[in-house]
């Protein structure tokens, strides 16, 4: 699991079917300063986070899980909102 903000939205208005009625979101991954560490990415939305918001993300085989029984196409998921962030 990595850390990102949500930095906006994706309209799409052709898609697999197994994505309609889902989010898609904006993300920059953040190191564990919460500074900008790498390019953004667009994730699929299992939890309702919001623009501006620090998430928890996945990527590869595990991003679909959130989404079980589905069989939903992605390779990044966000999986948790961050509700605080202590760094040593």
């Amino acid at each position: 699991m990595q850390l990102a903000r949500v930095i906006g939205t994706v309209v799409s208005t052709v898609k697999n079917d197994l994505l309609r009625g889902r989010k898609l979101l904006v993300i920059q991954p953040l190191d564990r300063f919460l500074k900008d560490a790498g390019k953004t990415l667009v994730a699929l939305d299992s939890v309702g986070a919001g623009e501006g918001e620090i998430v928890i993300w996945c990527r590869g085989k595990e991003s679909s899980f959130p989404f079980t029984p589905d069989e939903v196409p992605t390779d990044c998921t966000i999986t948790g909102i961050v509700d605080r962030v202590n760094t040593i």
